[in-house]
Order: C-alpha cells, then sequence, then structure tokens
C-alpha cells in the first residue's frame, strides 16, 4: 500500500513538473535564424511572466505589428531595463529570432534606437 502511495505521489509530481517547464520552452521560434524588425513602438508590456514588445513595421505599403517576447520584468531590471525602456512612438530596429511558423512574432535579442542607443537582453 505504501508503495502505491509512493508511485502515486511520485507520478504527480513528475507530470505537474512537466508541465511547468513546458510553459518556458522556445521551441516555437527559430534559434537558427535572425531577423530585424525595423519600425514603430506601439506598446511595451512590463508583465510577467515575459515582457511583451508591440512594434508596428511597414510591409509592402501596410502597418504589420510583430508581437515580440522579451524576458521578465525581474531578470530584466537586473539588466538596467524599466518599463520606461520602450515608449509608444520610438523609432527602433528589433533583431528577433523569428517564429516558425511565419506568424508575426518572436524572441527578443536586441534593439538599436534611432538616436544610437542600444539594449539587449543580456546587457542594460
Amino acid at each position: 500500500m505504501k508503495f502505491r502511495t509512493g508511485l502515486t505521489l511520485g507520478l504527480s509530481l513528475a507530470l505537474s513538473a512537466g508541465s511547468s517547464l513546458a510553459h518556458h520552452s522556445f521551441a516555437m521560434f527559430d534559434s537558427a535564424k535572425e531577423t530585424v524588425l525595423d519600425g514603430t513602438i506601439k506598446e511595451f508590456q512590463w508583465t510577467n511572466p515575459h515582457t511583451w514588445i508591440q512594434i508596428v513595421v511597414k510591409e509592402g505599403g501596410k502597418d504589420v505589428e510583430y508581437s515580440i517576447e522579451a524576458n521578465s520584468p525581474n531578470i530584466l531590471s537586473r539588466r538596467g531595463w524599466s518599463k520606461a525602456s520602450f515608449n509608444p512612438g520610438d523609432r527602433v530596429k528589433l533583431k528577433v529570432h523569428p517564429m516558425k511558423d511565419g506568424s508575426k512574432g518572436g524572441s527578443f535579442l536586441s534593439a538599436e534606437f534611432a538616436d544610437g542607443r542600444k539594449l539587449g537582453d543580456t546587457i542594460g
């Protein structure tokens, strides 16, 4: 009886750990490719568990919005970021790992602002 209870508990813990790790998967991004998005910041979402950058890029004469995922506010604040790191209207070039499925999104790598200022995920 103790063995069965222990086995059930162990399996439950193993399965719950797997689902929590799945949240942090970056399998949807193509880490073998880098793309530069040249556009204007629409919104910077300083939220947990990850921050998001909404950027509008001109493609074929039309405005196209991309959603770029970055690290958590906790990690980024330790690297010098703040909720004011990106502001609506900022002109910026974002380097990202694009989505594998070609949808309009990506994983943040670095930014270069029109004034020459640079910001990366690993540097402040």
